[in-house]
């Protein structure tokens, strides 16, 4: 059989996208299907530990501890599989990796689906979590070592698209069985990210891996072999890949260890770990997933829908971050990521804020107008906030700290996820409608953030935007480099031989790929 299939060019780059679409709609399904659920009448009658419905007076709270805790173990022990891929992402490579992460995913449906105790529901929901958190660290490294610099932003930002899909999975699966009765109503939503984990499994190793990730490993031929299928007849292009390639490595020789990441370097590689990790707190202070995870119990106990009606406008709502997915991947590289970062952040803040003040007043008008701004926030979350954070993190980190940098950020992403999702059921239940206030500030804040620190990264190669930090002298003057900076091949840059002269005698000569001859 011919590699790939015998695809090749765009056919590959489609194959590449839509397998990673498939991994990432894991992270929305797995993240929505306990809270779509936890409505359901068996679902109540299995765990009534966990029901706040229908809690006796007095009880409401500490339920809701309990709910927000079993709900956030998903997102907790996520941090835990993002964090292993600091250092198994780059021994066992980009495929393997996602392999095993679908693996444990798929242990965590498994047991999921056959819990009769609230112990093993527990225990089922941190395989889920550990699996997912492995997905999420290594599909936006993946996609970004295997995609052109005019077209990244496209193709690693659809996360948007691909989380939606997962929403929407587990709270149309979870809606359609409400009208049956029987365990089923939410074994099978709460199971049903198993399937998905099985199709990535199947065809992972039928797609190519980072030819990054193979150069790092001196598997040169490998790496060529690889770019060949994805540039086909495109000479130049593959030879400047790989001589970008090289010259990063080199650049990059003494940041083999971990402990690298927290030194600056002629590299600020430190700024960049702070950076990656900074945009993914924003993130989860954007306050989606304060919605997302509970979103049939916010339409239903606060803004006071019918349980079917809720739990259709949840369903529905999901529908709203393929939209602003499909927004952003046609924007993010005509617009850039600090455009649509600003853009976003400022109409969460306004969306958050209507939100507030049409849920105080109570009415039934006023509810179905507070629907609407929801489903507004979601379109403006998805456009700036849903896939660029990874995009980012995977765009600014050196070629050989790249898995690890996105598996930190994404940790910390998930550590601040668990936080959010523990405290909401709590915030509901004490402040009410408030609680999307503090939502409101932080999305606010983060204007000035990213007008000031962010760099834009749009359209140029991984190894350009290596050279924006080599020439940056501080945190301050990062944002005008790349302003000033032209866009064009990496070994042009005239800074280049500055950055050479740095490095140790032995590694000024760059690695050849295998059966290249000297200059």
């Amino acid at each position: 059989m011919a590699p790939y299939f015998g695809l090749t060019g765009r056919k590959l780059h489609a194959a590449v996208w839509i397998i990673s679409w498939v991994a990432v709609s894991m992270f929305g399904y797995n993240g929505a299907a306990a809270g779509g659920v936890l409505n359901s009448p068996a679902f109540q009658k299995q765990f009534p530990s966990i029901d706040v419905e229908t809690a006796p007076p007095g009880q409401a709270q500490h339920r809701s501890t309990i709910q927000g805790t079993v709900v956030a173990t998903f997102t907790l022990l996520g941090t835990v599989g993002a964090l292993g891929c600091i250092w198994v992402g780059d021994i066992l490579g980009r495929r393997k990796t996602l392999f095993l992460a679908c693996s444990i995913n798929l242990i965590g449906a498994i047991l999921i689906g056959t819990a009769y105790s609230l112990a093993q529901f527990v225990v089922a929901r941190v395989f889920l979590g550990i699996g997912v958190g492995g997905i999420i660290s290594t599909i936006p490294a993946w996609q970004s070592e295997l995609s052109r610099a005019e077209s990244r932003g496209s193709h690693v930002s659809s996360f948007g698209i691909y989380c939606g899909t997962g929403l929407s999975l587990a709270l149309w699966l979870a809606y359609g069985l409400s009208f049956t009765t029987g365990e089923v109503t939410w074994r099978l939503p709460v199971a049903g990210g198993g399937v998905l984990a099985v199709i990535v499994m199947t065809f992972i190793f039928f797609l190519p891996e980072s030819p990054r990730w193979l150069k790092l490993k001196d598997r040169h031929e490998e790496a060529r072999r690889v770019l060949e299928a994805l540039h086909p007849g495109d000479p130049d292009t593959i030879n400047k890949e790989i001589e970008d390639i090289e010259l990063a490595l080199k650049l990059s020789v003494k940041q083999a260890s971990l402990k690298y990441m927290f030194t600056m370097g002629p590299q600020r590689v430190f700024h960049r770990v702070m950076l990656a990790c900074i945009v993914q707190i924003m993130l989860q202070f954007t306050g989606v997933n304060a919605i997302a995870y509970y979103t049939p119990t916010i339409y239903a106990n606060n803004l006071h829908f019918p349980a079917v009606e809720a739990g259709a406008l949840a369903a529905a709502s999901q529908a709203m971050i393929i939209l602003g997915g499909i927004i952003c991947s046609f924007t993010v590289d005509r617009f850039g990521r600090r455009l649509l970062m600003l853009v976003s952040a400022a109409g969460m803040s306004i969306c958050l804020a209507i939100v507030t003040g049409l849920t105080s007043n109570g009415s039934p008008a006023a509810s179905k107008a507070a629907v609407v701004f929801l489903y507004l926030y979601y379109i403006v979350y998805t456009l700036g906030f849903i896939g660029i954070p990874f995009l980012y993190a995977s765009e600014i980190a050196p070629v050989q700290l790249r898995a690890p940098i996105c598996g930190l950020s994404t940790g910390i992403s998930w550590v601040f996820n668990f936080l959010v999702v523990e405290i909401t059921p709590v915030g509901f239940t004490t402040i009410g409608y408030r609680y999307f206030i503090i939502y409101a500030v932080f999305c606010a804040s983060f204007v000035p953030i990213v007008y000031f620190f962010y760099p834009e990264t749009a359209g140029r190669s991984l190894e350009e935007i290596d050279a924006i930090f080599v020439e940056a002298t501080s945190i301050w003057d990062v944002v005008s480099v790349a302003k000033k900076m032209p866009k064009h091949h990496l070994a042009e840059h005239k800074f280049d031989q500055k950055i050479v002269e740095q490095l140790p005698v032995e590694d000024k000569e760059p690695k050849l790929s295998h059966g290249e001859e000297s200059p």
